[in-house]
């Protein structure tokens, strides 16, 4: 998991990445707002901020990551122990607050815990043999181009995924899908999965989803071209 650090005192930036490393942890070391700024990416799981940095405030930056949209987790860290900072860092968008001196425990404690909280709240990417669901956008797509589906088409496809190799039978799908009895949507099935190939397996793509006679439905779990 990589953690980016914006810590401007550079001793005591470099004793927390290297506790952070020896946990496991890949860091990326910022020392202003402009170098964080940078630094932050998709790649990036926690940010680990400084309230004092030397060209912005860090909870100045907190604010502005959450305006753009930014979702990283992020733990606040300052010397600043009154209850009205704490409350103003928190509303500002940091989802914890460490008052220093801290215990590298706690603070590995807290980085552990948001971390898990982040994978919870935004499960990993489901790929495939070329196709990649994100189960918390329901984004899709395929070869890396982007799939317009219907909510339906990506449920079935989801439970395909999940079961990528193995058969879903028809009345798996009445129940994941329309939470109904297989009698009374078994038509709609058929017109769905038909939509579905279409934007799966587009002409001259090696087809992933198979019907298996007498079965239900089967995603190839094998390697496959874009």
């Amino acid at each position: 998991m990589n953690i980016l650090l914006v810590e401007d005192d550079h001793k005591a930036a470099r004793l927390l990445a290297r506790g952070l490393q020896e946990e496991g942890f890949a860091v990326d070391l910022a020392q202003s707002a402009a170098d964080a700024e940078a630094r932050l990416g998709p790649a990036c799981g926690l940010v680990i901020l400084d309230w004092l940095l030397p060209d912005k405030e860090g909870i100045r930056l907190c604010r502005e990551w959450r305006e753009r949209g930014v979702l990283t987790p992020i733990l606040m860290l300052t010397a600043r122990d009154a209850v009205a900072d704490r409350i103003a860092g928190l509303n500002t968008g940091a989802d914890d607050y460490l008052t220093k001196p801290f215990v590298f425990d706690e603070l590995l404690a807290r980085v552990r815990a948001l971390l898990r909280r982040a994978e919870r709240a935004h499960p990993p990417l489901l790929q495939v043999a070329g196709l990649v669901l994100d189960p918390h956008t329901h984004a899709v797509t395929r070869g890396g181009a982007a799939l317009d589906l219907t909510p339906k088409e990506y449920a079935i496809l989801e439970l395909l995924v999940r079961h990528a190799g193995g058969v879903v039978s028809r009345q798996q799908l009445a129940e994941h899908v329309w939470h109904a009895d297989l009698i009374a949507i078994d038509n709609l099935i058929d017109v769905h999965m038909k939509n579905l190939r279409r934007k799966v397996d587009p002409l001259g793509a090696v087809a992933l989803v198979e019907t298996v006679r007498g079965r239900g439905f089967r995603l190839a779990a094998g390697d496959a071209d874009a």
